[in-house]
């Protein structure tokens, strides 16, 4: 029996369906895309950031179809073949853009070698300290226990906000940390709309910087029109969704 996650929207809206057309003709590089997955859009973002040519195909992941099974076994977007080799993972997908085109530029990733470790470090704070107590928010049903996670994503942004430099993480130079991030800001509304979350709350550093991301171009061009949003997360806000992040949250696994 299919489940209800198969049913969603089937392609991108609004910009981000503007974005997909403009990358339809055939490129070594096929990026695998749901035009709703968050982590879609961090990897998206950074083609576009860059410059990179790539031909865009949406899939559903939810319904496992032989070819894509064949790129990424996991059934998981994003994922990209190369040149008829296949890759997957968003974070691993951008390190990858940097090293396969040098000659695109803007680079998320600074020269410098200390540079690049410490922007891994804040990468992996948003893996860890940001993005779970999101989706726990968001899944968590009973008020205490939403509150109780929802100061954990205080707590998650309050310590990155305090190293950003301004206007980006890394000062002017937009990185690989803001791409990894975007993807949630623009989604804070619904923690905002029914989990009480506030962008003042976390503090005016955050609520500047977060409002730098949400209007960024790439950030922009790679979002679909809300509506289309709300089907998908009201899943989630009644811990319905079947997504491997919320079935990880469940579980009390890292995902």
């Amino acid at each position: 029996m299919a489940g209800p996650d198969e049913y969603i929207h089937p392609v991108a809206t609004g910009l981000a369906a503007r974005t997909a057309e403009q990358h339809r003709a055939p490129q070594d590089l096929v990026f695998y895309a749901g035009w709703f997955c968050p982590y879609v859009q961090r990897a998206w973002i950074a083609l576009e950031e860059r410059g990179i040519p790539y031909q865009y195909e949406e899939v559903n992941p939810y319904k496992k179809e032989k070819h894509f099974l064949d790129i990424n076994p996991k059934g998981l977007v994003p994922a990209v073949e190369y040149k008829g080799k296949a890759l997957y993972e968003s974070l691993i997908l951008i390190e990858f853009f940097e090293d396969a085109f040098p000659d695109k530029a803007p680079h998320l990733l600074p020269e410098d070698p200390f540079d690049r470790a410490y922007t891994r470090l804040w990468i992996d704070h948003v893996s860890k300290q940001i993005v779970p107590p999101f989706m726990r928010t968001i899944l968590a049903q009973e008020p205490g226990k939403q509150q109780e996670s929802l100061e954990d994503f205080y707590k998650g942004l309050r310590t990155l906000s305090e190293k950003v430099k301004g206007p980006y993480f890394l000062g002017e130079q937009f990185s690989i940390v803001d791409a990894a991030l975007a993807p949630w800001v623009v989604r804070d509304y619904i923690l905002a709309e029914n989990r009480g979350y506030s962008r003042d709350a976390v503090g005016p550093r955050w609520k500047a910087y977060a409002e730098k991301l949400e209007t960024r171009e790439s950030v922009l061009n790679t979002q679909s029109d809300k509506e289309h949003y709300a089907e998908i997360y009201a899943r989630y806000l009644r811990n319905e969704a079947q997504s491997e992040a919320a079935r990880a949250i469940r579980a009390g696994r890292p995902f």
